[in-house]
């Protein structure tokens, strides 16, 4: 059986940054994965251009059910730690919008960063993962290139998102042969979808952005929402998403710098035979003021002529749209797997099992979901430089 002092399973964000923080003097570390090549939720993130870190990072804005379990590896790697990496690899980047840094070239760059970081560690892909055990003072691991026997084990596999390029949720079966807790998972950052019968609100705005605002579940966020056929989606609706629950109602605003309903009687006295559509498309997209008329059943109604309930009611649809999900569109297009490993059972410092010595969990397999904007990135390496620093110290 072949031994090593050090075994990752998983070739992605987490796992690549932990391989190399663990190389200590001598120390033999592989790194399994049954993906084909490593790293692939990086070369897709971003837009193909990597949203590897967010400025403000901060416990608050992680889900979890221990919202204070995030805070030491978050304060002992930082986001200025990472971008000092990324600066000494050479890779230029810049800040898109509220603290989110990408690459100005391809995200396959942090990929490269990663693999030359981990230099002298053994990289074995299309490697089939199984059974996990603890024999001894040592972890057995079967593969389907054969069983290795690991002085410790760090678990990166990621949840159970985009399966399409290969999410399962192995890291889960190994946190629980091991006595190790779970907590419900559920997709997060994800398009939200409607019934049958409410696609009508949507399908005829399909492709249209709007900046929204929304408070739910404590939360509350502004950025773009997207009409799609299924239902709505966009950065707005990915981030509620993860606060959202089946059965629950949302309320939109669709114009948040303004009153519709007042800016609408303010222009009545002036707006002579203009057509209500006409004045609200001063305020909203034509394509969506168009169809807010539409469905109040005004599509050719002049402005001079709405009294102030049908005015109010026009601002109501707009500033304060009621409306309830039936659902998401799953692990297919989720980001993020919400839940996972209980932090109960986990060390903050060092990621470790708390009863299983040697065992340690990473990453989005944790019960530690961030926001959308880089934040999932930055609690990959913060738990892996956690994980990492302890396995190349003892």
């Amino acid at each position: 059986m072949e031994h090593v002092d050090l075994a990752i399973l998983g070739a992605g964000a987490a796992g690549l940054f932990c391989a190399g923080l663990s190389l200590a003097q001598g120390r033999r570390v592989v790194v399994l994965d049954h993906a084909a090549r490593p790293g692939d939720k990086i070369r897709i993130s971003g837009g193909g251009r990597c949203n590897f870190t967010n400025m403000a990072a901060a416990p608050d804005r992680f889900i979890s059910a221990n919202p204070r379990f995030a805070a030491s590896a978050l304060a002992r790697f930082s986001p200025a730690d990472f971008v000092a990496l990324v600066d000494r690899a050479g890779i230029a980047w810049h800040e898109k919008t509220q603290g989110q840094l990408f690459c100005d070239g391809k995200a396959t760059q942090i990929t490269g960063m990663l693999l030359d970081r981990m230099r002298g560690a053994d990289l074995r892909l299309g490697c089939a993962l199984g059974e996990v055990r603890h024999i001894g003072d040592r972890f057995r691991i079967d593969t389907g290139q054969g069983p290795i026997s690991a002085a410790r084990v760090v678990v990166a596999t990621g949840g159970k998102s985009i399966p399409k390029m290969g999410a399962t949720g192995y890291g889960y079966e190994v946190a629980r042969a091991f006595g190790l807790r779970c907590l419900e998972t559920r997709p997060g950052l994800v398009p939200l979808s409607f019934a049958e019968q409410d696609l009508a609100l949507c399908r005829p705005l399909a492709g249209l952005s709007v900046e929204a605002a929304i408070a739910h579940g404590g939360a509350a966020f502004r950025d773009a929402l997207l009409f799609t056929h299924r239902g709505i989606s966009g950065p707005v609706i990915l981030q509620i998403s993860s606060f959202w629950q089946p059965g629950e109602a949302l309320r939109i605003d669709l114009a948040p710098d303004l009153d519709i309903a007042a800016a609408l009687k303010a222009a009545r006295g002036k707006a002579g035979r203009v057509g209500l559509a006409t004045t609200l498309s001063r305020h909203l997209p034509e394509r969506l003021a168009q169809h807010v008329v539409a469905e109040l059943g005004l599509p050719d109604a002049r402005l001079a002529d709405q009294p102030n309930a049908v005015l109010e009611a026009v601002g109501a649809r707009v500033n304060r749209w009621h409306l309830r999900p039936v659902g998401t569109e799953g692990y297919r297009t989720a980001e993020v797997t919400l839940g996972g490993i209980d932090t109960r059972d986990l060390d903050a410092r060092s990621m470790e099992a708390r009863t299983v010595p040697g065992l340690h969990f990473i990453g989005e397999c944790v019960d530690v979901t961030g926001w959308l904007g880089g934040y999932n990135f930055q609690w990959a390496w913060a738990s892996a430089d956690a994980a990492g620093r302890a396995a190349a110290t003892l």
